[in-house]
């Protein structure tokens, strides 16, 4: 009896897991849009500044892209000699860190540099439906993660006008690297007034010192969701 009365309690328990994560599943609207960040040569094998396993998540974003109307791509653009790279900091190398005007910054490898083949999106990436590239980093004097903002927290890119000159409420962020771009993306869309999700499984990390443990605790403390792919559905 005892045995009947666990299964049946184990079955009740199961059908109701079941049913709350069918009751979980996000569909995006007409108010909704994906934000492709950065899926850029210099960023994947064989890039300048790759990010371990960064083209994984091209697929994943082929399969995200069908369930959006609204999608806006970004790339880094940088100029030569930009103010980011080591290389214009004598004495200097990449990933140690500079004071400069505008705050603390990273120094990286020279990459993504304009008109480059370097800078081009991956040719594997094929999402006709984009109706907009952002191209950010253009300041030879000022770095800029955020899809929204430069790195001064002061200079927009236009993004911010263009989203909601288009009613959109809900941003999702899939892309590379996690734990600079994307998360700087998020945390600016978030403080713009969008709902934000950040796609995990669509977006690979380059985890500099902690940065990626660090990234998620702020976009969380923000309430930044964190999903995965599978969550989205049609």
């Amino acid at each position: 009896m005892k045995r009947r009365h666990f299964a049946s309690l184990f079955s009740l328990a199961l059908a109701t897991q079941l049913s709350y994560s069918a009751s979980n599943k996000i569909k995006p609207k007409a108010n909704s849009a994906l934000i492709v960040v950065d899926v850029q040569n210099c960023f994947v094998q064989g890039g300048t500044l790759p990010v371990q396993n960064g083209e994984d998540v091209v697929p994943v974003i082929h399969q995200l892209a069908q369930l959006f109307e609204n999608i806006v791509i970004t790339q880094d653009w940088h100029t030569p000699s930009h103010i980011s790279f080591a290389s214009s900091h004598p004495g200097r190398q990449p990933f140690e860190s500079v004071q400069l005007s505008y705050g603390q910054q990273i120094l990286w490898p020279d990459h993504c540099i304009q008109g480059t083949p370097d800078a081009e999106l991956v040719s594997s990436l094929h999402i006709p439906k984009a109706a907009l590239i952002i191209r950010k980093g253009h300041h030879p004097e000022l770095d800029s993660y955020s899809a929204f903002r430069e790195a001064d927290h002061k200079t927009g890119t236009g993004l911010t006008g263009y989203l909601k000159e288009r009613l959109i409420k809900q941003v999702f962020i899939a892309g590379l690297a996690t734990d600079f771009c994307v998360a700087w993306t998020a945390i600016d869309a978030r403080s713009v007034g969008f709902d934000v999700y950040v796609i995990e499984d669509a977006t690979r990390a380059i985890n500099l010192n902690g940065s990626l443990i660090a990234a998620w605790k702020k976009m969380s403390s923000l309430g930044i969701h964190r999903i995965q792919s599978s969550d989205l559905v049609s």
